[in-house]
């Protein structure tokens, strides 16, 4: 009987042991679920971040385009203020410089204003000032003004035939556009 004692715990233990293992097992499974869905939401919000940290990028590579452009448009046009308040002061300038003058004295100071003129003109020459074309050229509203249209053979239609007034352009923007006549 002993015997037979000894064999049903032996088979009841092993059965023990199959149950501890199945149950191990359960486990053990219920565990790497846990860890996949784990797993799993790490990835979408490690995805997420990359995504925000993306845009962020883009947005600041943007930000530093626009401003590089602001800056460098500022550096261009900086002296376009200064420029349209001594375009008039240039205009008078060559007034001045058609007068005859006659004697000496007269003649030294003209040529003294000459000189002054010429380093004025240097001076917006350097910043970027430049005369717009107009006599001889097509029309272009956009570097022209006409304020006369007159019937001339000597030259084509809508060309300029006479310029009244300098125009001028601050790099590639028109500070006063060339008062002209133009023909029909």
């Amino acid at each position: 009987m002993e015997g037979k004692k000894q064999e049903e715990q032996e088979i009841i233990d092993h059965l023990n042991d199959e149950n501890d293992e199945e149950q191990t097992t359960d486990e053990n499974q219920a565990e790497v679920v846990e860890e996949d869905s784990e797993i799993d939401q790490i990835r979408k919000e490690k995805e997420e971040v990359h995504n925000r940290l993306l845009r962020l990028q883009a947005d600041y590579d943007n930000f530093r385009r626009r401003t590089q452009k602001e800056k460098e448009a500022d550096r261009k046009y900086k002296a376009q203020s200064l420029v349209e308040e001594l375009i008039p002061v240039l205009d008078n300038f060559e007034r001045a410089l058609q007068v005859e003058v006659e004697g000496d004295a007269a003649q030294n100071f003209a040529s003294g204003m000459k000189m002054v003129y010429d380093q004025f003109q240097a001076a917006l020459d350097k910043e970027g000032v430049e005369e717009i074309p107009a006599k001889g050229e097509e029309f272009d509203p956009h570097l022209h003004q006409a304020v006369m249209q007159v019937e001339d053979e000597n030259f084509e239609s809508n060309v300029v035939v006479e310029q009244l007034q300098k125009g001028y352009r601050l790099n590639d923007r028109v500070i006063r556009p060339a008062m002209v006549k133009v023909n029909q």
